[in-house]
C-alpha cells in the first residue's frame, strides 16, 4: 500500500510537471507577444505624435527605412530591408540579369566614368571604351550625379533607346555621341577559363548566381576535353558568394553523387535540411585545388570547405571571410521585402566556419571574432584536422604581401587606369593576352606619364620623422647629437619618386598589365595578366603536378 502511493505521488509529480510546464511556455510565449504589441503601440503612438505635434514636416518615408534599417542593424549585417525599387536590384544581383547596355562605370571627379563595357554587350559594341568621360544621358547633364545615379539611367526595358554622350582623352573628336539599344543582360559568372602552366585547367568564378552551376558546367566540360590538361584549379578569390544551390551543383561536379554537400539549422532543430548531389560528376578523379582569400564568402566557402572536408581538394590562399549564415527572401505589403537570416550551415565534417557570432555582443555594440583558442577540432574524410568558427584555413597559405603605399597611391588616383587608356589610344592594335608584358619602353613612358606636381604621395616616413621630432623636443631630448642623427634619419627616408617607381616596378607593371589588357580583351585579359605572375597558382602547379605530395596533404 505504502509503495503504490508512493508510485502514484510520482505518477502525480510527473503529471504535474508535464501539465505545468506547457502552461509555463505558453506564459512565456503571451508575455513576449504582449511585449511586442506594447512596443508597436509605443511607436505608433510616436509617429502620430510627431506628425501631428512637430514644428517641421517629416520626411515619413526616409524616417521609417531609418527605423527599420536600425533595428535591423541590431541583428545582423545581412538581414535587410527592400523598398520595391531596391528590390528590384537585388534581383539582379541575384539573377545576373537586367536591362542595360552592359558597363561598369566608377565615379571620380564628380563625374561618372565607363571603367569597362563587358564583351559583346551594347555598350562595347556601339563603341564606348574605358575612360570615356559621360557627360549627358539623353539630353540630361550629369556634372555631379552619382554613380548610382547615372547606373540607374543607363538601365531600362530592352529594346529601349539611350543616347549616351561622353569626352574620349586622347581622341581629336573628343565629343563622342552613341545611340545604344537596351537589351536583356546576363551577367556571366566565369570571368575566364583555360590552360595555364603547360596542363593546369584554369576557372575563375566570381560570383553564384542562377546560372553559375551552368557556366562551370561548360568550363570543365571544355577543359576535360583537352589532352593537355592534366590537373584543374577553382578560383573562387573575391568571390563573396550568393545562391547555396549553385554550390552544391558545382560541388557535384567533382564527387560522387549523392554525397552530404551541408546541412542547414534554424532556430528550430526540426528543420534541418540537408543538401546532397543529385547528378553524375563531370570529372571525379582530376586533382584540384581551390583558392580562396579573405573575400571568399558564403557559398565560396561551402564549395570550398565541402572539398576540403572530403578531401576532394587541396585549399591554397589564405583565411576565408567566415559566413556561415543562410539568408532566405520574405514578402512584405506594398511590395517590400525582407532577406532574413533563417539558419546556419555546416559542412561535412560537421563544422560551422561563422566568425562572427552576432547573438553576443560586446558592450559597445561591435562584434569580435572567435579566438582560434577557442575553435573545436573536426576531422575530414580521411582523419586530416580541421576547425570551426573563423573562417577557412587553406591547406597551403599564401603570404600575398603588403601593398606598398606608392602603388596604393597609383591605383587610388588612377594613374595606372588613365595610362591604359593613353596606351590603347596610341596602339589601336590588340597585342597577344598570353605574350603581352610590360617592356622598359612602356614603363619608362608610365614613369614619364606621372606628373610629380598632380602626384599625391603619402610621405609616411617624413610624416614619421617629422613626428619624432616633435616628440624628442617635447620629451627633451633634443640636443645637437639627437638633431643630427635625427637628420641623417630624415635625409635617409626622404621619398624619391623616380627611385621608388622602379623599386615598385614588378608590382606596379603588374597593375599595368592587367589595366591595358582589359581594354583589348575585357575581363578575361585583366585574368589573364593575374594569371602572369600568381603565387597561389604557381604553388596549386607545383602540388597538382606531384601525385606524391598532394596525397600527402590529402591524407593524415
Amino acid at each position: 500500500m505504502k509503495q503504490t502511493k508512493i508510485l502514484r505521488g510520482l505518477a502525480l509529480g510527473v503529471l504535474a510537471t508535464m501539465v505545468s510546464l506547457p502552461a509555463f511556455i505558453g506564459r512565456a510565449q503571451k508575455s513576449h507577444d504582449n511585449g511586442v504589441n506594447r512596443n508597436l503601440t509605443i511607436f505608433n503612438s510616436i509617429v502620430k505624435e510627431l506628425e501631428m505635434n512637430y514644428v517641421d514636416s517629416i520626411n515619413t518615408d526616409k524616417s521609417f527605412k531609418n527605423a527599420i534599417n536600425a533595428m535591423l542593424s541590431e541583428v545582423d549585417p545581412y538581414t535587410i530591408y527592400y523598398t520595391p525599387e531596391e528590390q528590384k536590384e537585388f534581383m539582379a544581383m541575384t539573377s545576373g540579369e537586367y536591362g542595360g547596355i552592359g558597363s561598369y562605370i566608377m565615379q571620380r571627379d564628380g563625374w561618372t566614368y565607363i571603367s569597362g563595357p563587358y564583351e559583346g554587350s551594347p555598350a562595347a559594341e556601339a563603341g564606348l571604351k574605358s575612360g570615356d568621360k559621360i557627360l549627358r544621358i539623353d539630353t540630361l547633364d550629369l556634372s555631379g550625379k552619382t554613380s548610382d545615379e547615372v547606373s540607374s539611367l543607363l538601365k531600362g526595358q530592352p529594346g529601349t533607346i539611350v543616347t549616351v554622350t561622353v569626352h574620349r582623352p586622347y581622341d581629336a573628336d573628343s565629343i563622342k555621341t552613341f545611340r545604344i539599344e537596351r537589351r536583356k543582360l546576363q551577367l556571366p559568372s566565369v570571368a575566364y577559363y583555360g590552360v595555364t602552366r603547360d596542363n593546369v585547367g584554369y576557372i575563375c568564378l566570381t560570383s553564384f548566381m542562377d546560372k553559375s552551376a551552368d557556366e562551370v558546367r561548360v568550363a570543365v566540360e571544355e577543359l576535360k576535353k583537352n589532352p593537355a590538361v592534366k590537373s584543374l584549379v577553382l578560383d573562387l578569390r573575391g568571390n563573396g558568394g550568393g545562391i547555396l544551390e549553385s554550390a552544391v551543383e558545382i560541388v557535384g561536379m567533382f564527387v560522387p553523387k549523392g554525397t552530404e554537400v551541408l546541412r542547414t539549422r534554424g532556430r528550430d532543430k526540426s528543420t534541418e535540411k540537408i543538401y546532397k548531389t543529385t547528378k553524375k560528376p563531370i570529372w571525379e578523379d582530376i586533382p584540384l585545388a581551390v583558392l580562396i582569400d579573405g573575400g571568399s564568402a558564403s557559398a565560396s566557402e561551402i564549395t570550398a570547405g565541402a572539398l576540403q572536408d572530403l578531401d576532394r581538394a587541396v585549399l591554397i590562399g589564405s583565411r576565408s571571410f567566415g559566413k556561415g549564415l543562410v539568408q532566405s527572401t520574405r514578402p512584405l505589403p506594398f511590395d517590400g521585402m525582407l532577406k532574413v537570416t533563417v539558419s546556419k550551415y555546416y559542412i561535412p565534417s560537421g563544422r560551422l566556419i561563422q566568425a562572427l557570432d552576432y547573438s553576443h555582443r560586446n558592450p559597445d555594440g561591435s562584434v569580435a571574432r572567435t579566438p582560434d583558442s577557442l575553435t573545436n577540432v573536426y576531422k575530414t574524410a580521411h582523419g586530416r584536422e580541421v576547425r570551426d568558427g573563423g573562417g577557412l584555413i587553406p591547406d597551403i597559405v599564401i603570404d600575398w604581401g603588403k601593398v606598398s603605399r606608392i602603388v596604393y597611391n597609383i591605383v587610388r588616383d588612377h594613374w595606372s587606369f588613365d595610362f591604359a587608356t593613353k596606351y590603347v589610344a596610341e596602339h589601336p592594335q590588340a597585342p597577344s593576352a598570353y605574350e603581352f608584358e610590360i617592356t622598359d619602353e612602356i614603363y619608362d613612358d608610365f614613369k614619364s606619364f606621372i606628373d610629380p606636381e598632380r602626384f599625391k604621395y603619402d610621405k609616411a616616413c617624413e610624416d614619421y620623422v617629422k613626428n619624432l621630432r616633435e616628440i624628442v623636443e617635447i620629451e627633451g631630448y633634443m640636443n645637437d647629437s639627437t638633431k643630427a642623427q635625427i637628420d641623417i634619419l630624415a635625409k635617409m627616408l626622404t621619398h624619391d619618386l623616380n627611385k621608388d617607381l622602379d623599386t615598385h616596378r614588378r608590382e606596379i607593371s603588374g597593375y599595368l598589365m592587367s589595366d591595358i589588357l582589359s581594354r583589348y580583351y575585357h575581363t578575361k585579359g585583366e585574368v589573364i595578366a593575374d594569371l602572369k605572375d600568381d603565387a597561389a597558382v604557381d604553388s596549386a602547379a607545383l602540388i597538382l603536378n606531384d601525385p606524391h605530395l598532394l596525397r600527402h596533404l590529402l591524407r593524415p
